[in-house]
């Protein structure tokens, strides 16, 4: 009987200790825990590190775009402004200045032109950068604006200049675009200070194409 008692006994004790208590069971959950978020923050990192990548590529290939746009633009343009009262006086010239505008279409025998402007204004959206860069499009007949268009080419700009170079006329002999964009869609992905977000900084020259010509 007492050994009966015995087995009882000690058989109740081993099932006992099979079993995990709360301590442990907290401190298994802690370092699951640990391990989770360790792993979350790693991947957060990742996405980051790859968004940064994709969004500054995809920048890239739209600036470069949109200054070959410009580029063109001025290269096939005439009469160009802002320009100076003297072109000979070099506190006048060169003029730098954020936009720029010339004609790109001319009709005589009709009374009717075009003037094309490239404006660096204020962004709509804070979150998209300090500056827009806009194109408008102004039609006249008869010295009467006739119809106007304008659009933004690119959000995200953080600063455009034009440099422009006159020849005694005035005549543009030169024009030089400067502006630096930065990718403007980091602000969905809700990013830390920790990373630094890149920009993108495009200087081009160009000569008008009849100036070109005239030489």
């Amino acid at each position: 009987m007492r050994q009966l008692t015995f087995s009882r006994r000690h058989s109740g004790a081993a099932g006992r200790r099979g079993a995990f208590s709360i301590v442990e069971m907290l401190v298994a959950l802690s370092i699951t825990a640990t391990l989770l978020t360790a792993t979350m923050v790693a991947l957060d990192s990742s996405y980051k590190s790859y968004k940064i990548t994709t969004e500054g590529a995809s920048t890239n290939v739209i600036s470069r775009m949109v200054m070959h746009r410009m580029i063109t633009m001025i290269r096939t343009g005439e009469n160009f402004g802002p320009y100076p009262i003297d072109p000979l006086d070099v506190d006048q010239n060169p003029v730098r200045s954020n936009s720029i505008e010339f004609e790109t279409f001319r009709d005589e025998a009709t009374n009717r032109w075009r003037i094309v402007s490239l404006e660096r204004r204020a962004a709509t959206e804070a979150a998209q950068g300090p500056f827009e860069l806009w194109y408008v499009q102004v039609d006249f007949t008869d010295g009467v604006e006739s119809a106007r268009e304008q659009r933004p080419l690119i959000t995200g700009v953080q600063d455009l200049w034009f440099t422009l170079e006159y020849d005694v006329g005035p005549r543009l002999a030169r024009a030089t675009v400067d502006f630096t964009v930065r990718p403007n869609d980091f602000q969905e992905a809700s990013f830390h200070n920790d990373l630094e977000t890149p920009t993108i900084r495009l200087v081009s020259s160009v000569s008008p194409r009849r100036l070109e010509a005239e030489d």
